[in-house]
């Protein structure tokens, strides 16, 4: 069935803390907005219940067809979510809703919502200025690179060749988490305890991670802990890395808490700018980023350890990638609309 404002797609972006549902209607190429709504991931039992309050509220709007993403790989049709206590089975959703569903990772979803950005819309993108001021274009020809910190760290990439655009996922949010001085030495062995291996990226580049860095810097004696800060412990987990972002200008734990964020968010980005090479652009996704661009771009923090490395030829590789902060939060929700067209 052809998607309209009558038969509109059903798209969903399920991560580990928030569970977002959208129809959409074409219009000359993209997809307007027609309704949407949030329901907590946690507080859910399958993805099924959602979607059937979400479209009873609006019985005129029937999907024609569906698209979920979701925090996890796609094996046999099935998305076994790695931050949430229940999965996603399309052949299961397809026979309940009666209609072709297609599931495709977050990543790919946002990875496919970034093709559709105008980079010269200030709306939509904040370019990240280099230590020197500058602002390399990023090639369209180029291979582009999506970091996005959430609940986890998740990572995409984007190729362009004449068979088309297409997106693919990638696990690039577990490689190990960056060193690069005595605290982050430090801080590697922290949350090394206890574990079967090394520690990953995830763990301190994302919403999980803000925490882990906030009791890491407390327990290590590194900032005093205070009322303030013991009334953010008290707080529920899933709620810490919010309130310890929103008490960042006016609480020194909370300040050296984003402040780690960044670097080792930028040490991330760097590394895997060597892997990648991404000519087309770096794009930093999620909803983190996009609720924080004070952080990254204050003093160019960012900018100044995402350029610091042991090699002058990774300092040039960094210095010319093109960097931008994506501003949207429901790109991945434009995006998963987009998802079969740009991964078949």
């Amino acid at each position: 069935m052809i998607a309209s404002a009558n038969n509109p797609v059903l798209v969903a972006d399920v991560g580990g803390t928030n569970l977002n549902l959208a129809l959409l209607a074409p219009e000359e190429g993209r997809f307007r907005l027609l309704r949407k709504a949030r329901f907590s991931t946690q507080d859910e039992r399958s993805l099924l219940d959602p979607i059937r309050r979400f479209l009873a509220a609006s019985p005129a709007l029937q999907p024609g067809r569906a698209c979920f993403s979701a925090a996890g790989p796609v094996l046999q049709r099935c998305i076994r979510l790695t931050n949430a206590p229940w999965d996603i089975d399309g052949a299961a959703l397809e026979r309940e809703l009666g209609i072709p569903v297609h599931l495709v990772n977050d990543f790919i979803a946002l990875s496919c919502g970034v093709i559709q950005l105008d980079l010269t819309d200030p709306r939509q993108v904040t370019p990240l200025p280099h230590g020197d001021g500058s602002l390399p274009a990023a090639d369209p020809r180029g291979l582009a690179l999506v970091v996005g910190a959430g609940t986890g760290l998740g990572v995409g990439f984007i190729t362009r060749t004449a068979q088309g655009t297409r997106a693919f996922p990638s696990e690039g949010g577990h490689i190990g988490l960056p060193l690069f001085d005595a605290e982050t030495l430090a801080l590697w062995q922290y949350l090394q305890e206890g574990l079967p291996g090394p520690p990953g990226a995830e763990m301190a580049v994302s919403g999980m991670g803000i925490g882990h860095l906030f009791r890491f810097l407390l327990d290590s004696g590194r900032v005093a802990r205070t009322p303030e800060t013991a009334a953010i412990l008290a707080l529920p987990v899933a709620d810490q890395p919010a309130a310890i972002s929103a008490q960042a200008t006016a609480n020194p734990a909370c300040a050296r808490t984003m402040a780690l964020f960044v670097d080792l968010y930028a040490r991330v980005c760097a590394e895997l700018c060597a892997a990648f090479l991404p000519t087309g652009g770096l794009f930093l996704a999620g909803g983190i980023a996009a609720k924080n661009r004070e952080h990254f771009l204050n003093e160019g923090r960012f900018m100044a350890r995402f350029e610091r490395n042991y090699r002058a030829h990774l300092d040039g590789l960094t210095r010319a990638t093109p960097v931008y902060l994506v501003h949207d939060y429901d790109l991945s929700l434009y995006g998963a609309a987009h998802a079969p067209d740009c991964t078949s």
